[in-house]
């Protein structure tokens, strides 16, 4: 059973937070050379908020709560290893490698990790990254204000003092959930496509 009115209380709480959100921009992310620990403070910093600890993909457990943690060494590591991004210098991460961990940690809450990698390229030039995600920050924001308005709409009953109903908040948490799913799966029928042709593809299409 879910308390409607804690939940309404929270998503306008939410979608407060939400709505004011904003990455850092390339200029404000530090380029002095971070070791791991920093950078993992640094990414909680910044992305706490909009980040959820449900992926466990690649994640660590907490030794003294069992959570899981959402930004860890080992992630970090393996995304080096998977040639996600770029390696460290010398154990240390500049603006280049954040970020790189910025739109990585991001995107990992939609989509599994491969798809990520086929998303990126870890062997731009620091100009071309630059770019990337300057881009990638303005998008991101606009997806947060479309999302807000998304959300709104769906939990309009919730949200309606007047509103009663014992599965009204149920139904939204599925709706939010079908919706969740709904860009996954575009998402990676999208990443798929790349490298084909449009011949290619048609010639492979079941004929309706």
């Amino acid at each position: 059973m879910y308390d409607k009115d804690l939940i309404a209380h929270k998503l306008l709480r939410w979608e407060r937070a939400v709505s004011g959100f904003k990455l850092p921009s390339w200029e404000n992310i530090p380029d002095i050379g971070l070791y791991m620990d920093q950078v993992i403070v640094l990414l909680s910093q910044y992305l706490g908020l909009i980040t959820s600890a449900g992926d466990k993909e690649d994640g660590e457990q907490d030794e003294d709560s069992g959570d899981n943690k959402i930004f860890s060494a080992a992630s970090v590591n393996n995304y080096v290893r998977l040639k996600i991004m770029p390696a460290p210098v010398k154990k240390k991460y500049y603006r280049v490698h954040i970020a790189y961990l910025i739109i990585i940690f991001t995107l990992k809450q939609a989509v599994s990790i491969n798809i990520v990698k086929e998303m990126l390229s870890n062997e731009l030039p620091e100009e071309d990254v630059q770019a990337l995600y300057s881009d990638y920050i303005v998008k991101h924001h606009a997806a947060t204000l479309l999302f807000t308005q998304i959300v709104r709409e769906c939990a309009k009953d919730v949200l309606n003092p007047d509103m009663t109903g014992d599965n009204l908040v149920s139904s939204f948490v599925i709706q939010e959930a079908l919706i969740a799913g709904f860009s996954r799966v575009l998402t990676e029928k999208l990443v798929n496509l790349k490298g084909h042709t449009k011949d290619e593809i048609v010639k492979k299409e079941i004929p309706r």
